[in-house]
């Protein structure tokens, strides 16, 4: 079975550095569809700031064909024993919006989604370069609706330069999430998504963009001393 994962890791900049310019290949790795290598990012901190872009933490997002390959690749290659000391979530796939070509042929929708479940987000764009200034300004406000979200466990976001930039979000319930993409969530301000949107449709920030929507299926190790990330999942080592 067809399944994700999503890894946070601590490393070296130059281990960072060499797996995002050196990333794991399908070509190269049995069993592995895409992974998409990234420097993780502070939701909602300035442009500025050193945590926008933390080269001491990883992000990888992948595909693979089954939880043998990724337990293999985990166990047997240098960037897996890196992921494997820190923390990951093992996905199912539920909904896609938008699109990208590495994550080419899924379908908009799969079974039945239970609202009162708990969800995992990720979305991918890769960015025009001339539309970034624009993307900061609309994409701030929402960086910090979603960090601030009583309804998240954990919000981060990657960027792998000069174009892909990535969120990930763990969400209680997939009600609270589908309220904070519609503005009606019980929090102040809560129409700064679907404010951001309605700019990006008058004027696209990204080349390709999706939204991509997954059931957890288990949850490894821990993160900055939590391993108990998604509700309703016991953590497995």
């Amino acid at each position: 079975m067809t399944v994700f994962s999503y890894h946070l890791a601590n490393t070296t900049v130059g281990k960072t550095l060499r797996t995002l310019t050196s990333p794991p290949r399908a070509s190269h790795v049995h069993g592995l569809v895409h992974a998409e290598c990234m420097a993780s990012m502070t939701l909602g901190s300035s442009i500025v700031s050193p945590s926008r872009m933390k080269l001491r933490e990883l992000a990888v997002f992948a595909k693979w064909k089954d939880n043998d390959a990724l337990d293999k690749f985990l166990a047997e290659t240098p960037t897996g024993k890196i992921l494997s000391e820190g923390w990951h979530v093992r996905l199912a796939f539920m909904r896609r919006w938008g699109h990208v070509d590495e994550f080419d042929g899924l379908p908009e929708s799969v079974g039945e989604q239970n609202p009162d479940a708990p969800v995992v987000a990720v979305t991918i764009a890769r960015m025009k370069l001339l539309q970034v200034p624009r993307f900061i300004r609309w994409g701030k406000p929402v960086e910090r609706l979603v960090r601030d979200h009583p309804g998240i466990t954990l919000a981060t976001a990657a960027i792998r330069l000069p174009r892909t930039v990535s969120t990930f979000s763990v969400w209680k319930t997939q009600r609270e999430m589908i309220e904070m993409v519609h503005g009606t969530s019980s929090i102040p301000k809560p129409d700064r998504h679907a404010v951001a949107m309605k700019e990006r449709n008058r004027k696209d920030f990204h080349h390709q963009f999706t939204t991509l929507r997954f059931k957890p299926l288990s949850e490894h190790g821990a993160w900055k001393g939590q391993a108990d990330i998604v509700p309703a999942l016991e953590p497995q080592s």
